[in-house]
């Protein structure tokens, strides 16, 4: 099998073992709804409050929410003995850990941008605003999803490593946070945010670039 067959049969795979767990694919969904709705009952009921805090809110909501299905990523591999064959193959394992990554953007990502305009109405955000931040999650979350994959990897033999992962992985996704939060802002007042934009897709583009190479060193390290 080519190393694009089996990059395409790893990611079939994953999206059907995803969809047969609605529990794991639904908690991401979920917390990110929860989380979302309760803090503009937390808050200040002005407009001018939600609207402003309402973007970073959002923003770490979705961060919070694809964290949470980072420890399964690859649970079902190590557990079958598939990962094991799939890192002394002779294709491509960078190929296999990308495909793996946008499994898990599709299965916890996607539903967030689809959810976010819903939520975004809460906080009073326009439609510029809106629009805004369905455009930077769309360009960040893939960046979570890919660098997610690296702490995965390297926590992928220890139990109970969901406090691990997050100290691993938060520090690396802090720019996309702040520059996705940051576009939002700017588009709810009015002004251009083709340079968050700009940065985000510059980001994406890296680390599709980069971090399938260092998740597959480190699923090796796991393995070792």
């Amino acid at each position: 099998m080519s190393t694009l067959g089996l990059a395409a049969a790893v990611l079939r795979r994953d999206l059907a073992l995803a969809y047969r767990r609605w529990g794991d694919v639904a908690s991401p969904v979920m917390f990110f709804a929860i989380v979302s709705s309760l803090f503009p009952l937390a808050l200040s009921p002005q407009r001018d409050v939600l609207q402003l805090l309402g973007p970073g809110v959002l923003w770490i909501a979705a961060l919070l929410s694809m964290l949470l299905s980072l420890n399964a990523l690859f649970r079902q591999d190590l557990e079958d003995g598939s990962m094991e064959q799939l890192a002394i193959g002779p294709q491509s394992l960078p190929a296999v850990m990308l495909a793996k990554a946008a499994a898990h953007w599709l299965v916890a990502g996607l539903p967030l941008i689809l959810l976010a305009p819903l939520l975004a109405v809460t906080y009073h955000l326009p439609g510029s605003g809106v629009t805004a931040l369905c455009l930077t999650l769309l360009l960040g979350t893939p960046t979570l999803s890919l660098l997610g994959s690296v702490g995965a990897a390297l926590t992928a033999g220890v139990r109970q490593s969901g406090g691990l992962l997050a100290l691993l992985v938060l520090p690396l996704c802090l720019p996309v946070l702040i520059f996705g939060a940051r576009g939002t802002a700017l588009a709810a007042d009015g002004e251009v945010i083709s340079g968050p934009l700009y940065l985000l897709a510059a980001f994406a583009v890296l680390a599709a670039s980069l971090v399938p190479f260092a998740s597959a060193a480190a699923i090796r390290i796991s393995l070792d």
